[in-house]
C-alpha cells in the first residue's frame, strides 16, 4: 500500500514533561491552550497524558506525556534533560498495513499495537525512523 492509500494525517505532537498540571498550566497562560481531553493514566505505556487545543481549528493537538512509575520511558528522558518535544503522532486506516509500509522503508517497529486507555482502546504503534526519529502511529476511529 502507498502513503496516501493508507490515510494518514497528523494527529498530535508529543511533549515529554516531568507532571502534566505545571505544563498545561505554562501552555494555557501563554498560549491560551486548553485540555480538551485527559488526564488519562496509561499503565501499558507507563505514562499520564494530557491532550490540549487552542481552538477547533487547530491541526493537530499538543499531548503531554508525564511518567506514571518510576519504570516509564518518559521518565528516564526525563533525567536525562532530554524533555520537550518527544513525537509526532500519524493516524492511520491501517494500523497493520502502516506497520507493513514503514518496514519496508527502513524503518524499526518498536512497539506492535496494543490498545491505548487515550484513544478509547484503539491500538496505537511505534516506529523508529532511519533517521533517528520516533514516530505513534494510531487507528483511526471507525
Amino acid at each position: 500500500m502507498t502513503a496516501d492509500e493508507l490515510g494518514f494525517k497528523l494527529r498530535h505532537v508529543g511533549v515529554a514533561v516531568p507532571a502534566l498540571g505545571p505544563a498545561t498550566e505554562t501552555l494555557s497562560t501563554l498560549f491560551g491552550y486548553r485540555v480538551v481531553s485527559g488526564p488519562f493514566d496509561d499503565p501499558i505505556q507507563k505514562v499520564s497524558v494530557n491532550f490540549l487545543t487552542q481552538s477547533s481549528g487547530d491541526i493537530a493537538e499538543i499531548e503531554l506525556i508525564a511518567p506514571l512509575s518510576e519504570d516509564s520511558p518518559i521518565k528516564s528522558m526525563l533525567a536525562k534533560g532530554s524533555g520537550g518535544a518527544y513525537h509526532l503522532c500519524f493516524e492511520t486506516t491501517d494500523i497493520e498495513q502502516a506497520l507493513i509500509h514503514a518496514k519496508n522503508n527502513g524503518c524499526m517497529i518498536v512497539s506492535q499495537p496494543v490498545p491505548a486507555v487515550a484513544f478509547n482502546g484503539r491500538r496505537i504503534a511505534w516506529i523508529y525512523t532511519p533517521s533517528r526519529q520516533l514516530f505513534e502511529l494510531v487507528e483511526a476511529e471507525v
